[in-house]
């Protein structure tokens, strides 16, 4: 089982190009023991996950073994080995064994294919690691110590209602990593799944239910009488919602009969796929977002997502934790991270009797049972048997006859990208921000240049859809959408608040970049890029005007994808970064590289020198004479093309 993460490469892959990659080390980490009751997957990918960041495998393998590991289900290697991209590895894997197998006759695969493991000594790693499963301590969280006593009062639909710091807003079961493990058909893991089911089962039987009579699916908030908003209910400002990775979720929840439970709390079915972990959770209510926002409330959201980068998952929630989905449901019930599930109760159950954390969390014997007797073999095959026939919405879309897909100038989805435009085989003439900073892939906010464009040309507010959905409309949505972190504001050099698009493309003063025709270099600190493996996190900067980014450390693939586009990638030396080196963003830069391609050295020393006489020596991060090639050609997609036609040129002699 293992995940390797990549990035613009795949695309020239898909033409017949070779990835190439320093050789990586590899790192050992060996697992012993297994985990206690009331310990999740969860648990452990966060306390992996920081161990490994501690340690430092940026751009290496890191091979999971030792007795630890068969007491780990395939969903739950999956869900560690799918983190790869957040513990900065290459790539996380675990070696074939009989769980594999036994999964693989689960999910109705073939015995064909003949894979077998056999026990072997210790290899020789680059270096180790170890942990003991049992050591792996459940999650909890801490709420901001400014101000915790904090209480606004406000009216939800005609009935007071109250928030304070740390009160959920948004509690979301998603279809990412910590829910889900990627296989050739995407399943969640069905032990945190059902572990959610039957935390919701406990508390419905205890009485501890939802504080509104009316179905939440689909996030609708009609006007409705609220009664009884006590603790234990899960509040109707609390905005909840179940995207599972794979409609066989939805099947053996409902042949457990969990469904209704967690329907019973909120927890509808939404769709399946990217929902609230991306950005798209939708408005809260407009009592709520006034709310928080005019009290400067520290909202939280909840979900079982595996990032929470600042301004990810929701404008007004500052506060994103991750969690496990049995442990999402808990917070929800409880309507705030500010507890201490050990010694305070949840709510008061229909006994009048106070309801603890530990009342209603299963063991891991209950999760097993629940899985093993519901979790079946045919639930796959009949889910996926007829996925090849698509479904009647996509079968009735018109397909264009022709071999060439011809670009509708009109759409706002998909648009002939400008990266093959004015190509040349010329060198280009040279002049701890996250890839949810530098490209956002959620929901369209309604102030940005995005969704200033789209009204002229037809699309209405409720169609906006996502930046996510939009990655086919390069210089229309996507560009606009590179930098629109609701965080990032000021244009240097005039100090105005400005989105960036604004700065970089409309020459609203001669001083703004591109309309002043000036090249811009991104300053940054240190894991620049880190997060998503996003191609648009690359592939917006390009369009926008940015010809090289100056950082302390680059994310490994955002590192590779920035050179895919013909951005140069430059380090500070060790020990110096802007603020040391007293740039304020402010100046003009010339970054002294050779015209020549065949001067210029993979790792070399490169010389950087400001309109204010200022000097300082950066690293240059090409790390292979064929990445120098993609930089002389302008990048990946255009040398890809140039190479694709002097082939066809050769084929023709």
């Amino acid at each position: 089982m293992n995940n390797w993460s990549f990035g613009i490469e795949a695309e020239a892959a898909m033409l017949g190009q070779p990835i190439c990659m320093l050789l990586p080390g590899v790192v050992g980490f060996k697992l012993t023991g297994k985990l206690r009751d009331g310990v999740t997957a969860t648990d452990l990918v966060v306390t992996v996950t920081q161990m490994l960041k501690k340690h430092g495998v940026f751009g290496k393998f890191v091979e999971f073994y030792g007795e630890g590991m068969g007491e780990l289900s395939l969903a739950d290697r999956a869900t560690i080995a799918n983190m790869s991209p957040e513990y900065g590895a290459t790539m996380g894997f675990f070696p074939v064994d009989n769980v594999t197998l036994q999964y693989l006759e689960l999910t109705g695969r073939s015995n064909k294919t003949g894979i077998c493991s056999q026990p072997r000594q210790e290899r020789a790693y680059t270096s180790y690691l170890q942990w003991d499963l049992a050591d792996v301590e459940p999650c909890g969280f801490a709420v901001p110590k400014e101000e915790q006593g904090k209480v606004e009062k406000f009216s939800f639909h005609g009935q007071p209602a109250e928030l304070r710091h740390g009160s959920v807003v948004i509690a979301a079961i998603t279809s990412c990593t910590i829910t889900s493990n990627p296989t050739v058909t995407i399943t969640s893991n069905p032990t945190v799944m059902v572990g959610a089911g039957l935390v919701a089962k406990k508390a419905s039987e205890l009485g501890l239910e939802v504080g509104f009579d009316f179905d939440m699916s689909f996030h609708l908030m009609p006007l409705v009488e609220l009664q009884n908003l006590d603790a234990g209910r899960v509040q109707p400002w609390i905005k909840t919602s179940l995207a599972p990775g794979s409609r066989v979720v939805t099947e053996y929840l409902l042949q457990s009969g969990l469904l209704k439970y967690l329907n019973q709390l909120g927890f509808n079915v939404v769709g399946y796929g990217c929902t609230t972990c991306i950005g798209n959770s939708g408005e809260l209510d407009e009592s709520v977002a006034s709310a928080i926002s005019e009290n400067d409330i520290v909202a939280v959201a909840v979900l079982s997502g595996n990032r929470n980068f600042e301004g990810r998952i929701h404008r007004l929630t500052r506060a994103n934790y991750l969690a496990s989905p049995p442990l999402v449901v808990a917070y929800a019930l409880d309507g705030t991270v500010d507890i201490d599930f050990d010694t305070e109760p949840i709510g008061i159950g229909k006994d009048g009797k106070s309801v603890y954390f530990k009342n209603i969390w299963p063991s891991n014997e209950e999760i097993a049972q629940v899985v093993q007797s519901s979790v079946l073999p045919d639930m796959f095959k009949s889910m996926y048997e007829g996925i090849t026939k698509g479904n009647p919405l996509w079968n009735q879309l018109s397909n264009p006859s022709s071999t060439l897909l011809p670009w509708d100038v009109n759409s706002t989805y998909i648009h002939e990208p400008p990266h093959f435009k004015d190509m040349s085989k010329d060198p280009p003439v040279l002049m701890g921000i996250t890839t949810d900073h530098i490209s956002p892939c959620g929901n369209i906010h309604k102030d940005s240049p995005t969704a200033k464009y789209l009204p002229k040309v037809g699309v209405e507010r409720k169609d906006f859809n996502s930046y996510g959905s939009g990655r086919g409309n390069d210089d229309e949505v996507m560009t606009r959408g590179t930098f629109a972190n609701i965080r990032i504001t000021i244009h240097i050099p005039t100090g105005e608040k400005l989105h960036v698009y604004d700065a970089a493309m409309v020459g609203i003063h001669m001083q703004k970049y591109k309309a002043a025709e000036q090249s811009t270099i991104v300053s940054a600190g240190a894991d620049y890029g880190s997060g998503s493996a996003r191609d648009w996190a690359a592939k917006g900067p390009m369009l926008q005007g940015v010809t090289a980014v100056i950082a302390k450390s680059f994310e490994r693939i955002h590192r590779s994808n920035l050179v895919g586009m013909g951005i140069i990638p430059l380090s500070f030396k060790p020990g110096e970064d802007a603020d040391m080196l007293g740039l304020t963003g402010h100046e003009r830069c010339t970054i002294e590289l050779p015209r020549d391609i065949s001067e210029i050295k993979p790792g070399q020393d490169v010389k950087v020198t400001t309109d204010n006489a200022k000097s300082f020596t950066c690293t240059l991060h090409f790390d292979t004479k064929v990445e120098l090639a993609y930089f002389d050609h302008g990048g990946i997609l255009p040398y890809v093309k140039l190479l694709s036609f002097w082939i066809c040129s050769l084929s023709r002699l």
